[in-house]
C-alpha cells in the first residue's frame, strides 16, 4: 500500500510548535547528568501520564532512576514502532534552556532532549488525530547512556525484559544519511608495571625493565594491528581500526617509572565478533609483556557491537517514504559514524533500528543548540513513519 499523503499532510500540519518547544524547554531545564536522571524521569513520566498515555516506570536494573515507558495503542492489529531516547547528559557544567533567534540552547538540547521532545509530539498528534491506522507506538526513555559514567545497562535490561517494538527510531543528532550499518566499539585500557620502586636513572633506574620501552613496543604492535585491520572494509562503513588516544608514565625526566597506562578504541565491522576482538588484543598484551619483562594488565570493554540492517527492511522503506513526504528529499544510505543504543536493538533484540534526529550542534559541549525548525521536521517524519510502518504499508 502507498503512503496516504492526505492523512500524512494532516498529521504534519497538526504538529504544535509551541507544545513541542515547551516540552523541550522543560526537559532541558532539568539537570540530568548520567546516573542522576531521576528528576527528569519523574517529570517526563508525570507529563505523559497527565497527557493520557499509558505510562509505566520500570527499574531495569537501575532503581535510582526507573525508566519511563509510555504507550499509545489502537484496537487494530499491526506493528509497534518504538521511539527510544536517553534522558541523561554528559558531565559538563549545566546550561539552562534559552530560546533565541529560532534556536533552542541548553544542556541536552542537541543530545538528545530536543529530539526526544519531537518524538513525544509525534505521539501526541497521532493520538489526538486518531491518525494511526493500526498497531501502536511505544516510547522508552532511560538513564545510563553516556560513557564513561554510564554503561548502557538500563536500555540493555529494558530490551531483555521485552520493552521493544517491531522497529525503533532514535532521535540522536544524525540527519544527513539513513544509517543501515555501523561499526562496533570497544574501549581499551592497559597498565604496564614492573617490580620495585621509582628510581633515578643513574642509581639503578637504567638497569630496570622499562615500562616506557614496553609501552613503545605495545604501541608498535598495536599500530601494526591497525594497519592490518585497514584491509577489512565495508563500502559504507569504512574500515576496521585500532586507535591509541592516551599514554601516561613517569614523574620526572630522569626517573625510571614503575607504571605506564595506555588507552584507546577498537572499532570493527559486521562479521567480526567481540570475542575475536578480545582474543587479538590479549595475544598482543601477552607477547609484549613476555618480551619486555614487565606485567601488562587490562583489556577491551564492549561499548556496542557492530550492526547492519537490510535496505529493503520495512522500517527503512517506510522511513524513507516519510522523509521524502516531509522534506521532498531522499536520504542516501550510509553508515552511522558513532555507536548508540540502536546498535544494541539490532544485535541484542534482532529488530531494525534507525538513528535520525535534528540537525543539531554542540553535542558533548556546553554550547548545545538545535533549530526549532529541525524539531518540527523530526516530529513530522516520526509521525508519518509510524502511520505507514504500524499499518504494514511497506512502501
Amino acid at each position: 500500500m502507498a503512503l496516504d499523503r492526505d492523512a500524512a499532510a494532516a498529521v504534519c500540519d497538526a504538529i504544535d510548535q509551541d507544545r513541542l518547544l515547551g516540552t523541550a524547554v522543560a526537559l532541558v531545564d532539568i539537570p540530568s547528568p548520567t546516573r542522576a536522571a531521576a528528576q527528569i524521569a519523574d517529570h517526563l513520566g508525570a507529563m505523559l501520564d497527565e497527557g493520557g498515555f499509558e505510562v509505566a516506570r520500570v527499574e531495569a536494573g537501575w532503581p535510582d532512576a526507573p525508566a519511563v515507558i509510555a504507550r499509545f495503542r489502537t484496537d487494530r492489529p499491526g506493528r509497534t514502532l518504538q521511539f527510544n531516547g536517553h534522558l541523561d547528559t554528559v558531565h559538563l557544567p549545566f546550561v539552562p534552556a534559552r530560546v533565541e533567534a529560532g534556536n533552542l540552547y541548553g544542556s541536552g538540547a542537541a543530545d538528545m532532549k530536543g529530539g526526544l521532545a519531537a518524538a513525544i509530539e509525534a505521539m501526541r498528534v497521532l493520538r489526538d488525530l486518531r491518525a494511526l491506522p493500526a498497531g501502536g507506538v511505544l516510547l522508552t526513555a532511560h538513564d545510563l547512556h553516556e560513557a564513561p559514567w554510564g554503561d548502557g545497562s538500563q536500555v540493555d535490561t529494558l530490551i531483555d525484559e521485552g520493552y521493544i517494538g517491531d522497529g525503533v527510531l532514535l532521535p540522536e543528532y544524525l540527519c544527513d544519511r539513513l544509517p543501515v550499518v555501523g561499526r562496533g566499539l570497544a574501549l581499551f585500557e592497559t597498565r604496564v608495571t614492573r617490580d620495585g620502586q621509582p628510581v633515578h636513572e643513574v642509581l639503578g633506574g637504567i638497569d630496570q625493565p622499562s615500562v616506557i620501552h614496553a609501552g613503545a613496543e605495545l604501541i608498535r604492535q598495536l599500530r601494526a594491528m591497525d594497519q592490518s585491520l585497514a584491509e577489512k572494509t565495508h563500502p559504507l562503513a569504512g574500515r576496521e581500526s585500532l586507535f591509541v588516544g592516551q599514554m601516561h608514565s613517569g614523574e620526572i625526566y630522569n626517573q625510571a617509572p614503575t607504571e605506564l597506562t595506555l588507552s584507546g578504541t577498537r572499532r570493527w565491522l559486521p562479521g567480526t565478533s567481540f570475542l575475536d576482538v578480545e582474543r587479538q588484543f590479549r595475544e598482543i598484551l601477552y607477547e609484549t609483556a613476555h618480551g619486555e619483562g614487565v606485567r601488562i594488565e587490562g583489556g577491551v570493554k564492549l561499548a556496542r557491537d557492530a550492526f547492519e540492517i537490510s535496505p529493503q527492511d520495512p522500517l527503512v522503506t517506510t522511513f524513507q517514504a516519510a522523509h521524502r513526504h516531509v522534506t521532498e528529499a531522499v536520504l542516501p544510505l550510509g553508515a552511522k559514524p558513532f555507536v548508540d543504543d540502536g546498535n544494541c536493538f539490532v544485535e541484542r533484540a534482532g529488530i531494525p533500528a534507525i538513528t535520525h534526529g535534528p540537525n543539531a550542534l554542540g553535542a558533548h559541549t556546553i554550547e548545545e543548540v538545535v533549530p526549532i525548525a529541525e524539531l518540527l521536521r523530526v516530529a513530522r517524519v516520526y509521525a508519518v513513519t509510524a502511520m505507514a510502518f504500524c499499518a504494514g504499508d511497506d512502501v
